[in-house]
């Protein structure tokens, strides 16, 4: 039996984020807007179960891209049971980040369901589950009364992001447009490829038309492993 994978839409917002470069090694620098797997971790915090899985399929920017450079203190150590404390006078380090700030996206992806045929050999799951319309209406409440497994975030965890199901995509992005503006983004990371071991990272090359950016499929020649 074949089905139908279906498209869902949501408006994420939040204070601060920060999308990390992996180039960039120990200083935290950010994308200019949230990649893929950030969209695609939000999504999971709603509803993530054995059977289904996420691909994003479309980024609009609603809010204009601002940056906000910070200077933090961290902890340089890490505790073990061999070290029963840290002196923090010893092991400071201090370390600038360039991040973004009032950010505000319209996240597009699609629900994939994957039939018990295909995970029979991760998990034992009855035959009662191969149907993908629990899913969908599970999504759909959770999302609609804010519930989530765990507070989405944006990039990094200290930068917790609100949600709002969009029922009608079509509708809002008539009434709230994404930003006029065009840019070529680069090579930008897509997510992880989590089929090897260790996971390997993929890109892609990510371009701004009118605020909007169209993510390919995880198989497509656009997504470089």
């Amino acid at each position: 039996m074949e089905y139908t994978d279906k498209e869902f839409c949501l408006e994420v917002w939040g204070d601060m984020a920060c999308f990390t470069r992996p180039e960039m090694k120990v200083e935290r620098v950010s994308y200019d807007v949230i990649t893929p797997s950030a969209a695609r971790a939000i999504f999971e915090a709603i509803l993530w179960k054995p059977a289904i899985s996420w691909q994003v399929t479309r980024i609009d920017v609603l809010n204009p891209i601002k940056w906000i450079s910070v200077r933090r203190n961290e902890v340089g150590a890490v505790a073990t049971s061999n070290k029963t404390c840290i002196y923090i006078e010893d092991a400071r380090q201090q370390k600038s980040g360039l991040l973004l700030k009032d950010v505000r996206y319209r996240i597009y992806a699609k629900l994939i369901f994957i039939p018990v045929r295909k995970r029979i050999e991760q998990a034992h799951e009855s035959r009662d589950d191969e149907n993908p319309m629990k899913y969908y209406q599970m999504f759909e409440r959770r999302s609609k009364r804010g519930q989530c497994f765990n507070q989405p975030y944006l990039g990094c965890r200290e930068f917790s992001a609100n949600f709002r199901y969009i029922e009608k995509p079509e509708e809002e992005a008539l009434n709230n447009p994404a930003i006029s503006q065009d840019k070529d983004l680069s090579i930008m990371l897509y997510d992880m490829d989590f089929n090897q071991n260790p996971p390997m990272p993929m890109f892609f090359r990510a371009k701004m038309n009118n605020g909007v950016i169209i993510v390919p499929p995880i198989n497509s020649e656009e997504v470089l492993k």
